[in-house]
């Protein structure tokens, strides 16, 4: 089942995995989801009560039934508002039971969501709100502040009765709508279901443009492996956020549709992470590298029954094989999985399933199914054989329809023969597994964000004390890559590292601050005035 096979008369990688049958096409995400989950009722009544989404902290839960018949509610309730098709709908929460019936009603009206992340300043909001034309906002009563003098109608959920009056949009009104009234639209699977804000493969950050044919495809596409072996009876806990495509497409989404149970957790937190597996006997575990880290290094870890846990999948950068050896250790019951996509493949792209063996040391894996690839020369363009390094280029149903009114960073992406380029450099060995090489695109990755140095060097040259500035990735242990900033000072002005640090600090998202500073004479650049960020990366500061 693993491997990707290479075929040398057109330079393509195919999957050894069996193909998926995407559903007719007049089948959005929402309608797919409850067809599905529709069928497992029929085949066994008592899963109408089967919980469908719970949160791990507070006990509060949606069995598929109610999922449903809210989903439906919420749906009425945003068409009596004047939501309809093409409108653009904007999350801004944490993780909770409600983010799915938010995605379902939106998608069933054919409406769009798009998510943002709750540490998003104001300023970083806004410029979303307005990049996608948002015409509602999802919130809660926390993050009220950062989005109350938009202009932009909003809704509170899980706010005080008072806060609702204030606001005049009540969800629990919402949710109390006839679901027997929810528009029953004809929507294409070629419709936008989501607009995801991404660096992309370009630098600055722009929406993805994903379809609901993207959705169901790559649900479809990471099903295959669980079927195949006959897996039943999954509990997955979410603790990646659900505005990211990992958490939202890959994880909730992919499951919801399956009929698992998704155990949700508002933020993540280690202790509280192992009390829920403990709790609800998770099956599944997806997370980042970070977190497989602080498992395999905790000491306490005894303490809790993980032994229900079967399978934990870490994406955004490969394991380490010390970190693979001792995880194997702590958790012998778990095989141990990598993958790797982006938002543009709607979160997948290669996986490798259950594998403790560290001969796959920095593995992503082999082709999901129905995904093909090419390792292209960065140079003359031409497709490349098994062991040869290029850019990777991937072409399948899950892949993106582009970027929102952009169409200059989606030509540069997305070719006229549907092949996404995705700006990594990798190659593909003998057994058909990918080894990711470096970035051509200039994305720094904290621990699982994407942060893009043209961002923050536009923001450090807005600084009046500030001549130039470079941004690049400096290597982690923990975080997998920090910013780094090199700075050069306008003459004759005054500037400490820690001054940098602030002014960066209070314009930003967390994960986007700078952890490093140095500063220099000059920036090097080519002719044209590119920065040169492979030599601020490689060269000793000594010599700058």
């Amino acid at each position: 089942m693993e491997g990707s096979v290479y075929d040398a008369s057109d330079g393509v990688y195919r999957s050894h995995r069996p193909q998926i049958q995407v559903p007719p096409p007049h089948m959005d995400i929402a309608s797919f989801l409850f067809h599905n989950t529709t069928q497992q009722q029929q085949q066994s009544p008592c899963f109408a009560n089967k919980i469908a989404v719970v949160d791990a902290i507070t006990g509060q839960s949606l069995t598929f039934s109610e999922l449903k018949r809210n989903a439906n509610s919420l749906a009425a309730g945003l068409a009596q508002l004047g939501v309809s098709r093409g409108h653009v709908v904007l999350i801004l929460s944490p993780n909770s039971i409600h983010f799915p019936v938010i995605l379902l009603a939106v998608a069933s009206i054919g409406a769009i969501l798009t998510t943002v992340n709750p540490l998003y300043t104001s300023r970083e909001i806004a410029k979303q709100i307005k990049d996608s034309a948002t015409r509602l906002i999802f919130t809660v009563p926390p993050l009220l502040n950062k989005v109350q003098n938009t202009g932009i109608p909003v809704v509170l959920i899980e706010g005080s009765i008072l806060e609702n009056i204030i606001l005049g949009i009540s969800y629990s009104d919402l949710l109390s709508a006839d679901p027997s009234k929810a528009p029953r639209l004809q929507i294409r699977q070629t419709d936008t279901a989501c607009l995801l804000y991404s660096s992309g493969t370009t630098g600055l950050s722009k929406g993805v443009v994903l379809s609901h044919r993207n959705f169901i495809a790559a649900a479809l596409q990471l099903s295959v492996d669980a079927d195949l072996q006959g897996i039943k009876d999954e509990v997955v806990l979410l603790k990646l956020p659900m505005f990211h495509v990992y958490g939202l497409a890959a994880v909730l989404y992919a499951h919801l549709q399956k009929g698992v149970t998704v155990v949700t957790m508002p933020k993540f937190e280690f202790e509280p992470m192992l009390e829920a597996i403990q709790k609800y006997r998770v099956t599944y575990l997806p997370t980042v590298p970070p977190v497989c880290i602080a498992i395999a290094k905790h000491q306490g870890l005894e303490k809790y029954d993980l032994s229900s846990l079967q399978e934990i999948l870490s994406g955004a950068a490969p394991l380490g094989k010390e970190i693979m050896e001792a995880l194997s250790l702590k958790l012998p019951n778990a095989k141990l999985s990598q993958g790797y996509g982006l938002t543009e493949s709607t979160g997948v792209g290669f996986i490798l399933r259950g594998q403790q063996d560290t001969q796959y040391f920095g593995a992503a894996g082999s082709l999901i199914s129905s995904l093909e690839a090419k390792i292209v020369d960065i140079e003359s363009g031409k497709p490349l054989p098994p062991t040869k390094q290029g850019e990777i280029w991937l072409r399948g149903p899950n892949i993106m329809q582009g970027y929102f009114n952009n169409k200059e960073a989606t030509a540069s992406t997305l070719d006229d023969e549907g092949w996404l380029h995705t700006g990594d450099l990798g190659y593909i060995n003998a057994k058909g597994l990918l080894f990711i090489v470096d970035r051509l695109k200039e994305l720094i990755k904290y621990k699982g964000f994407q942060v893009a140095p043209a961002e923050l060097e536009a923001l450090l040259l807005s600084n009046p004390f500030i001549l130039d500035a470079a941004v690049v990735p400096f290597p982690d242990e923990k975080a997998g890559q920090i910013p780094h900033a090199f700075v050069v000072k306008s003459p004759g002005k005054q500037l400490s590292e820690n001054d940098v640090f602030r002014f960066v600090a209070d314009q930003v998202a967390p994960f986007k601050k700078l952890r490093k500073v140095t500063f220099v004479t000059s920036i090097p650049k080519s002719p044209a005035g590119k920065i040169l960020r492979r030599q601020l990366i490689e060269k000793p500061l000594a010599k700058l």
